[in-house]
């Protein structure tokens, strides 16, 4: 099992397009969330809303585009960290209140939420879905600030933990990303639009210009009157989500200012470098485990081959045999080419181990297939600690570095040898001394403060719901 993106969000300002757009953003960022897809638009004069569960392509015809008009829109696709898989938990966001309409889209995860809301209830606040990101939106409400702007920074300097946050009423679209700077969010321009995204990638297929990151901490105010910039929030020390270049973002994505696929191909290198092992062939588990791959192939002169082959066609849920296949669930997603195995010292490229139950499948697949030796290295440092601020990790006691060291977590997968590449290695190739990061899922030293949890939830913001 791989660590989960919570969300992907994309939102546009000033274009006749603007749903048409936001749609095909989305189909771009797909890849951060396929439980539910949203679109809000607005044509200046009313909010218009389509959500449902599923992939983009399942929640959205041309007929529903045509539904949900104007020239400004933003949109969601969502994977569960916080709420549970229900149309009321998808997002965006629309709501009614005293000062008129209003959507929100959300990624990250917040950390005082639960307390939050419990004294909100405790004064009469009534919550439609499970979600953190309703908190911010009943802070809003409350609010007695006169602009929209205002009222949004005076909600979010109550709340604390990972946000990139697009809102949007009649008048104008504000994104806004967290102090940390944990999630990341682009600004781009096509035409006179301008664009806001979870990653370049999205602008690639509208053909819209990347300007620059939304800086953390930073309120942009996008409306007829062009763009403005706010900086409200006390400045404090970034803490980007170093996962986005080893898992979660796209190759052909610029985030923090730096090309994903660059990154993952010196974290190849860095791991063939601090692991060398003789063998005949490097391959890597698809899909997110190519780029590392090659940087080792690289780096060691050990020629990359194609040994496992993915399944793009398979959906969330298939039906299994009456008659039980051994590993089905990982056999219907990966097939190995036996041409490639038989008979090699194989080294197999993953970006993590989080369980390592899927991991020891792999490995009994490829010596089945009649590999020689199985190396297994991944190019990340091992995952000892679930994350807060918007992935969906296990607990800590399913995470098998957190309770195992590398050679029982060797044993366990099978293989002949393991290795991660290093903490230090990690902050070389993603440039520390340029950026600072979030490591708490390696280290368990969390930046922002998180509550005390039980051992057998994660983080269940709203469990009594």
């Amino acid at each position: 099992m791989e660590p989960v993106e919570k969300c992907g969000i994309f939102g546009i300002f000033g274009h006749l397009e603007a749903s048409n757009l936001t749609y095909l953003g989305l189909y771009s960022l797909q890849h951060r969330g396929q439980e539910s897809a949203g679109i809000v638009s607005s044509d200046g004069s009313i909010l218009y809303s389509h959500r449902g569960m599923g992939l983009v392509s399942e929640v959205f015809t041309r007929n529903i585009i045509d539904r949900i008009p104007g020239d400004r829109a933003i949109g969601h696709v969502r994977y569960s960290t916080a709420g549970a898989s229900h149309i009321k938990n998808a997002q965006p966001f629309v709501v009614e209140y005293a000062r008129g309409s209003l959507a929100v889209a959300h990624n990250g995860n917040l950390t005082n939420a639960s307390r939050i809301r419990d004294e909100l209830e405790a004064y009469g606040s009534i919550f439609q879905s499970t979600m953190d990101t309703e908190v911010i939106i009943h802070l809003i409400a409350q609010s007695r600030e006169r602009s929209l702007a205002d009222r949004v920074v005076a909600a979010l300097q109550q709340v604390q933990g990972a946000y990139s946050l697009l809102f949007l009423n009649e008048e104008e679209l504000i994104a806004v990303r967290d102090p940390n700077g944990f999630r990341p969010l682009a600004l781009g321009k096509l035409d006179d639009a301008y664009v806001v995204a979870s990653e370049t990638c999205a602008f690639d297929l509208i053909g819209a210009t990347y300007l620059r990151e939304v800086e953390p901490g930073e309120v942009l105010i996008i409306n007829e009157r062009g763009l403005e910039s706010m900086r409200p929030f006390e400045k404090t020390t970034n803490s980007l989500c170093v996962f986005e270049f080893i898992y979660f973002a796209r190759p052909d994505s610029v985030v923090f200012d730096r090309s994903v696929y660059s990154v993952r191909l010196e974290l190849g290198r860095q791991l063939a470098r601090e692991h060398p092992v003789e063998a005949d062939v490097v391959v890597p588990i698809p899909d997110s485990g190519f780029p590392a791959s090659i940087g080792y192939a690289m780096e060691s002169g050990i020629p990359l081959e194609l040994g496992l082959i993915r399944n793009h066609y398979v959906g969330r849920t298939f039906i299994e045999p009456e008659k039980s296949i051994r590993h089905f669930g990982v056999k219907i997603k990966l097939n190995p080419v036996k041409d490639v195995i038989k008979g090699k010292r194989v080294i197999l490229v993953d970006d993590s181990i989080v369980r390592a139950t899927t991991g020891r499948k792999i490995v009994k697949m490829i010596r089945n297939a009649g590999a020689d030796e199985v190396h297994a290295r991944i190019s990340s440092p091992p995952i000892t600690d679930p994350c807060f601020y918007g992935i969906d990790t296990p607990l800590r006691k399913e995470l098998i570095a957190a309770s195992h060291k590398v050679d029982e977590i060797c044993t366990y997968l099978t293989t002949d040898s393991l290795g991660y590449l290093s903490e230090e290695g990690l902050r070389e190739c993603v440039g520390e001394d340029h950026q600072t990061f979030c490591y708490a899922c390696f280290t368990g030293d969390y930046p922002v403060p998180i509550p005390a949890y039980p051992e057998d939830t994660q983080m269940a913001l709203f469990e009594k719901i």
